[in-house]
């Protein structure tokens, strides 16, 4: 009998279970649709279990895993496709407060006020 730690967890394990079943006790320490307790009841009754139910628990668990990864690539696409489309936006934004400031300083320089403190400036030298 082993005893598997997952996440602050002690789960006692069957050598036997291990041994036959090792893909799927990893999947049922994976998954997040059952508790600690949960768990534990799945390696406790496993050795009572017929084929069918061992595969149809693998099928169920496998599957949860397989759509999840799936929702995660999707997810991470559209999380990166956002952070693009943001990362134009703010760079739109810059280059519209860049030309704003540009403005501001032709327009102050077109006024001469700029020229004027520089030869002020010069004569003070």
């Amino acid at each position: 009998m082993a005893q598997v730690t997952k996440d602050g967890h002690v789960f006692t394990i069957l050598d036997e279970i291990q041994a036959e079943y090792p893909e799927l006790v990893k999947l049922v320490l994976a998954t997040e649709s059952m508790d600690s307790g949960e768990k534990q009841y799945w390696f406790d009754i496993l050795p009572s279990m017929t084929d069918e139910q061992v595969d149809r628990l693998f099928d169920i668990l496998e599957t949860e895993r397989r759509k999840l990864e799936e929702l995660e690539l999707k997810y991470q696409e559209e999380i990166k496709n956002l952070n693009e489309k943001h990362l134009i936006e703010w760079q739109e934004f810059q280059s519209q407060e860049s030309r704003k400031k540009i403005q501001q300083a032709e327009a102050k320089d077109a006024n001469g006020k700029d020229t004027e403190d520089i030869l002020n400036m010069l004569n003070n030298l």
